[in-house]
């Protein structure tokens, strides 16, 4: 009885030593394509390759075209060369088409220049990758990384050990390193171990995303606020301008009546003209309330505007609460 007790509990210890290490094996992967077409050097020395080989492919082509054209010159003259003159051609024939395939395989072949070229290409930028691998693995402890690009088969992988994104990041690094001034410097070094925290921690480029989005509705809500007030003063001094051409139309009204008055005191003569006075500083004055009137409307309607976006605003920032309330249930049903 003490010997199958014994037993059980070492087999229950070897089960708890397997599961922990197997917890512990951190695997990552790496798409080696991906990461070349996503660093500019060498998508810009890739496209003088392609333009190399369009080159090729176009001298290939025109040789074709010229044995084509010979041996359809032979076709239509056979019958009236002599056998030593069709032997001939047709020796020049088959020298011109070896002479082809030789062309073709030496720029397009397994060993020709455009797979040698390629290979000299991606190999200053492959290592690169894999120095920012062995970092990425020293610093978070991964014990194996494979590239998705070699001949190795895999039949599944989950994209949250894809690290193709964080070796793109260090490439850019270090060519942006070379410009910084110390000051930058460090920001950029502050910045990057904001990224390699939520590299580590899915659950934290969540809530950064949560974040981000909150700070978005924020400064739209900010920049809504401004527009408010500027509208709000734009009235107001729209407002004190109408009220200031009014009051001068009336100064400008009440002048002239005086001076026509007191011109009929000296003279005789009627002052007919010093009647309509007023009404032309009527004239004067409803343009100025037509726009004020305009302006009320106009801003009225910008008044709406605003709104409508700060309910907008308020609605999304909801919809960003639920989601992140769900994500969390989530999260909390996943643990458990």
């Amino acid at each position: 009885m003490r010997k199958q007790f014994l037993f059980i509990f070492l087999a229950l210890i070897a089960a708890n030593t397997n599961e922990a290490q197997t917890r512990s094996t951190r695997i990552g992967y790496i798409d080696m394509e991906y990461i070349l077409e996503n660093v500019s050097d060498y998508k810009e020395s890739k496209s003088q390759l392609e333009l190399k080989a369009t080159k090729w492919k176009q001298e290939i082509e025109i040789k074709k075209l010229e044995i084509n054209k010979l041996k359809e010159n032979l076709k239509t003259e056979k019958a009236l060369l002599t056998k030593e003159l069709i032997e001939e051609r047709e020796t020049e024939i088959k020298f011109l088409e070896n002479e082809m395939l030789e062309y073709q395989q030496k720029q397009f072949g397994v060993d020709g220049n455009l797979m040698r070229q390629k290979a000299a290409l991606a190999k200053p930028i492959q290592d690169q990758v894999f120095t920012a691998v062995q970092d990425i693995a020293e610093a978070k402890n991964y014990d194996f990384i494979f590239d998705k690009s070699s001949d190795l088969t895999m039949l599944f992988s989950a994209k949250r050990f894809d690290i193709s994104d964080q070796v793109i990041r260090i490439l850019n690094r270090t060519e942006k390193r070379e410009q910084l001034t110390k000051k930058q410097l460090k920001e950029q070094e502050a910045k990057e171990n904001i990224e390699n925290e939520i590299d580590e921690n899915p659950a934290m480029a969540d809530r950064q995303k949560a974040l981000d989005a909150r700070k978005a509705a924020r400064e739209k809500l900010v920049q809504d606020r401004k527009l408010e007030q500027e509208a709000k003063r734009k009235e107001y001094e729209d407002k004190r301008n109408a009220i200031a051409a009014e009051k001068a139309a009336k100064k400008n009204g009440t002048v002239s009546e005086t001076a026509n008055t007191t011109g009929t005191a000296k003279t005789d003569t009627t002052a007919k003209p010093a009647t309509t006075t007023p009404a032309e500083a009527t004239t004067t004055t409803e343009p100025a309330v037509n726009k004020a009137e305009e302006r009320q409307k106009l801003y009225e309607q910008r008044k709406k505007e605003l709104e409508e976006k700060k309910k907008k605003i308020l609605e999304e920032r909801e919809a960003a609460k639920k989601a992140k309330e769900a994500e969390a249930q989530k999260t909390n049903t996943t643990n458990n």
